[in-house]
């Protein structure tokens, strides 16, 4: 207890680090009242958006924080910066032209950021309509009869796309001036805002239950601390990989002759895997109504309405490990590492520099990467789990899945910032041994 009231003392001691923690809260803040402000000509004393907690809207609606269920100005949230930015690193390794614009260092970073930003809009524009006529199918009552359609559409369009790059501002600014990756931690407080609500739940519903409810719950929270040590074990977990760099003789000065190592991710495709495998495992649910009822296809897709099943876990475990090494082989380029150690005059104990070099490094990376696909894969699947063994919905969410993983992610990230700016200063680090290692990888933008 002395040592982190000891820290806390250290952090708040360094003005440049006092500054940024309060910038970050405070544009938190206004991200957090902006998820409650409802959009123009909507009454929220009529709003119904019950729909907005299931499939794949639930998930959008986690990321919004909420703001999509409550029909805020900020109901979109930062999803379509995210998207965006995914594709634009689709484009990079697709497409020549972006793939050399990424090679030009800050200024192609920065024509990247304008096209992402561009692209953004765009992404808005059209998941802003999609949302107003969901509005009128889910909560026509609730808009006001003086807003005339076309008036309601247009306001409702450009506010949202307003409230994304807005969003998308406040997460550069926290990038820039606070702590931690700015999208990433406004996605955690949206995730985190439902903590308390599902967290109350559970306890009062086990509290009420009677025959040892409150030891079960107990079990539950133990049974998370464990899942949380394991994941941070997953995040942080690295294979080292010994490079030695000759010596130089520049002068009268020596360069190089040093032993490095090169950090191996186990998980160094973050949380896209179970992204891409959720949002494939969506698309069973609306083929159902599209078929027949009492069909073999509505049947078959039935067992996938349910992510309790036995078929839906299976597909969606062998989805996670899939996509871990389709992810992987998008960022990891085994070849360009090998090309900067080469002239760098870095080499591998007892691997030829180049083509040798990078086959060492792809085949380490294959196998350290089967294990973490598969404890990945277990996490995606544990929510389900969890349900399925009378743990609430919205509490069950947080025994893994993306919820979980973010969360432990940006975490690890933010604290690993803050241990810099000590270490720089000659304070001692948040840990008595070793160093927080944060994410080398994951979602674009540190999502």
């Amino acid at each position: 207890m002395k040592k982190i009231v000891e820290t806390i003392r250290n952090i708040w001691s360094i003005e440049d680090l006092r500054k940024r923690i309060l910038l970050t809260l405070g544009l938190i803040l206004v991200y957090r009242i902006g998820c409650f402000i409802t959009l123009p000509g909507i009454d929220p004393n009529k709003l119904e958006m019950g729909g907005a907690s299931k499939g794949l809207l639930g998930l959008f609606d986690m990321f919004a924080g909420g703001a999509f269920s409550r029909a805020a100005i900020f109901g979109l949230g930062i999803m379509p910066y995210i998207s965006a930015s995914i594709a634009m690193q689709l484009l990079t390794i697709a497409v020549p032209q972006f793939a050399k614009m990424q090679k030009e260092g800050e200024s192609g970073r920065r024509k990247i950021n304008q096209y992402t930003r561009l692209l953004t809009v765009i992404v808005t524009a059209f998941q802003a309509n999609a949302y107003v006529l969901y509005l009128r199918s889910q909560s026509g009552p609730a808009i006001l009869p003086e807003f005339g359609t076309f008036f309601f559409t247009i306001s409702t369009v450009v506010v949202l796309t307003a409230g994304t790059l807005f969003v998308m501002w406040l997460g550069e600014k926290i990038t820039d001036k606070g702590v931690g990756n700015g999208t990433s931690i406004i996605i955690e407080i949206g995730i985190l805002a439902r903590l308390p609500h599902a967290l109350w739940f559970e306890f009062t519903s086990k509290s009420t239950q009677g025959g040892g409810g409150l030891l079960k719950f107990l079990i539950e929270i133990v049974f998370l601390v464990l899942i949380i040590m394991a994941l941070v074990l997953l995040v942080q977990g690295t294979r080292k990989v010994p490079v030695n760099y000759a010596k130089r003789i520049v002068g009268n000065k020596q360069y190089g002759g040093v032993r490095q190592f090169l950090p191996l991710k186990v998980n160094a495709a973050g949380v896209m895997p179970i992204i891409f495998a959720q949002a494939i495992m969506f698309l069973p649910p609306m083929f159902v109504g599209f078929a027949k009822s009492g069909s073999a296809a509505s049947g078959i897709m039935g067992y996938f309405s349910d992510y309790t099943s036995a078929p839906y876990n299976a597909v969606y475990g062998v989805l996670v490990v899939v996509f871990t090494y389709f992810y992987t082989a998008l960022i990891f380029n085994p070849t360009q590492m090998a090309d900067e150690m080469k002239r760098n005059n870095g080499f591998i104990p007892g691997i030829k520099p180049g083509k040798s070099t990078a086959e060492y490094i792809g085949a380490i990376m294959d196998r350290i990467t089967l294990p973490g696909a598969f404890f990945l894969a277990l996490i995606g699947i544990l929510p389900g789990f969890a349900y399925a063994l009378s743990i609430n919905q919205a509490f069950s969410s947080f025994f893994g899945g993306t919820s979980l993983l973010i969360i432990v992610g940006v975490i690890l990230d933010t604290l690993q910032q803050i241990e810099s700016q000590l270490l720089m200063r000659h304070y001692d680090g948040l840990m008595k041994t070793g160093r927080i290692a944060g994410r080398t990888a994951g979602v674009p933008s540190g999502m």
